[in-house]
C-alpha cells in the first residue's frame, strides 16, 4: 500500500490508502487550518489576535467557533486542557490539528472505505489495512505504543477495529516540555483511543497536563481507553487498554 507524506503544522502527515488527488485535497485542508491558526505565521488570524491588531470578537465565525470548542473542552476537563498560554495568549493548537485530521477524514470518506491518516502522534483510521498481496486478508490497522524512556521499544499495540477509530499520543519525550501543566508533572506520556480524533487528542493532552485524579475523572465513564506513563516509571492503563500492552508490562489500574 502506497504511503504519501507532506509537512505541515511543524510535523509530518502520512496517508495510506489514498490517491494522489485525495492527498492533495487533504493537504489543502491542513494548509487552511495552518493559515488561520498558526502562531508562527504573522499573517494568520490567530497571530493578529495575539499581536493585538485584531480582536477575537472580530475574527471569522469559524475561528470563534473553534475557540468556543476549546473552552468547552477546558470545562469538560476541569481545566486540565486550556486554550490559553500562561502569558494569556490564545493558542488553539490543542484542537486545531485534530480538527484538520477530522476534516481530512471527511474528505477521504469519498475516496473509499480503507484509509489511515497520521499527523505527529495522532492517528485516524477507517476500514482495514490491505496489503499488496493478492491473497492477503485485510487486517485491522495497528498503532504501536512506544515506551517514552526507550523510544526504540514498543510496549503495546492498538488494533483499530470498527468503522472509524482514533489514537492520540501526547508527551514530552520528543518535543520536551511543551505542554502547559497545572500541577507537578505526574505523567510524561498518554495514549488515548477513542471514536473521534478531537476527543482522543484533547484528553491525551489533559492527562499529561493533569494528575492521577484527572486521569481517573476523565476515564470514569469508560468511553475511552488510556495508557499513561508516569514520571516515576509506572504504567497506568484503563481496563480496555490492558490487553493492548505486552505481557511483561505491569500496568496500574
Amino acid at each position: 500500500m502506497s504511503v504519501r507524506t507532506f509537512e505541515t503544522m511543524g510535523t509530518v502527515v502520512s496517508l495510506r490508502g489514498v490517491s494522489l488527488e485525495a492527498a492533495a485535497a487533504v493537504r489543502a485542508v491542513f494548509a487552511g487550518y495552518d493559515h488561520r491558526y498558526s502562531l508562527y505565521d504573522p499573517a494568520s488570524v490567530l497571530s493578529r489576535v495575539a499581536s493585538g491588531t485584531l480582536r477575537l470578537a472580530d475574527t471569522p465565525a469559524e475561528v470563534r467557533d473553534t475557540y468556543a470548542l476549546a473552552l468547552e473542552w477546558r470545562d469538560r476537563t476541569g481545566g486540565a486542557f486550556t486554550p490559553h498560554r500562561p502569558d494569556g495568549v490564545v493558542d488553539l493548537s490543542g484542537v486545531v490539528k485534530a480538527l484538520a485530521i477530522r476534516d481530512a477524514g471527511a474528505v477521504l470518506d469519498d475516496e473509499g472505505s480503507d484509509w489511515l491518516v497520521t499527523a505527529g502522534g495522532d492517528v485516524l483510521a477507517r476500514g482495514r489495512y490491505r496489503s499488496d498481496g493478492p491473497e492477503a486478508e485485510p487486517e485491522p490497522w495497528s498503532v504501536g505504543i512506544v515506551d517514552p524512556s526507550r523510544r526504540d521499544t514498543v510496549v503495546g499495540i492498538v488494533r483499530l477495529d470498527g468503522d472509524r477509530r482514533a489514537v492520540a499520543t501526547s508527551g514530552t519525550a520528543e518535543r520536551g516540555e511543551h505542554i502547559w501543566r497545572r500541577a507537578t508533572p505526574t505523567f510524561v506520556q498518554a495514549t488515548v483511543i477513542a471514536d473521534d480524533i478531537v476527543t482522543a487528542d484533547v484528553l491525551a493532552t489533559a492527562v499529561v497536563a493533569g494528575d492521577a485524579e484527572d486521569l481517573g475523572r476523565l476515564t470514569a465513564d469508560g468511553s475511552v481507553d488510556v495508557v499513561a506513563f508516569a514520571a516515576d516509571g509506572q504504567v497506568w492503563a484503563t481496563p480496555g487498554a490492558e490487553s493492548m500492552l505486552r505481557p511483561e508490562v505491569a500496568a496500574e489500574p
